[in-house]
């Protein structure tokens, strides 16, 4: 069941990818010296008008959730005993997650810097702890895709948006693993650049 999932987000990965890669690759030349931290915190905050510049910044916030998503799946398949439909669906979330990762590291170039340090403690040494964390990280992806979502470009916002369906289909899927409800809201609330920031630095992100 999660190999037929895996393949069949392929096709849809990749041609989120080549949206990704043919609008930041122009912008990438555009960002300043700052750091990378700044740009994830900064992100998006001002609510400019879209610019390719901005998507670039943009990405740059993109870039730390799905590092810090790949780092979470790979720690816990490793250290928290995965068994049965729960470790099914974090390989198959490792697998997207590592295809995105992909595509915005390629779109930001030598832009994209180096994956930070990251400590989940207890989230990825237990099956209990794993799916409550995978919930939450699931939830701060759709959340801060979604309070981007009126500060990027046309192409870009399209390419994001084949993204973000993804991550809430593995938020339905884990949190109707755990035995809850799929999807508990009837809308989701957007986060600003600065509360992913501050949510992600929560579930583990360190640098």
């Amino acid at each position: 069941m999660a190999d037929l999932e895996y393949r069949a987000s392929r096709e849809e990965d990749r041609s989120s990818r080549r949206r990704i890669l043919a609008v930041a690759a122009v912008a990438a030349g555009a960002m300043g010296a700052a750091s990378l931290r700044e740009r994830f915190l900064h992100a998006g905050n001002a609510l400019a008008s879209p610019s390719k510049a901005q998507d670039t910044r943009i990405l740059q916030l993109v870039l730390q959730l799905e590092y810090t998503q790949v780092a979470f799946y790979e720690q816990a398949l490793r250290d928290a005993g995965l068994q049965g439909a729960l470790r099914d669906f974090a390989q198959t979330a490792l697998g997207h997650e590592r295809q995105h990762l992909s595509a915005i590291r390629k779109a930001l170039g030598s832009r994209a810097g180096q994956a930070p340090s990251f400590d989940f403690g207890r989230q990825t040494r237990s099956q209990d702890a794993f799916w409550r964390a995978a919930i939450k990280l699931e939830d701060i992806a759709v959340s801060a895709y979604n309070g981007q979502a009126t500060n990027l470009t046309t192409p870009t916002l399209a390419a994001a948006a084949t993204i973000v369906s993804v991550e809430a289909r593995h938020a339905a899927w884990v949190r109707a693993l755990a035995g809850q409800v799929a999807a508990p809201d009837p809308v989701d609330k957007p986060m600003t650049a600065k509360q992913a920031a501050d949510s992600l630095h929560e579930i583990g992100l360190k640098s």
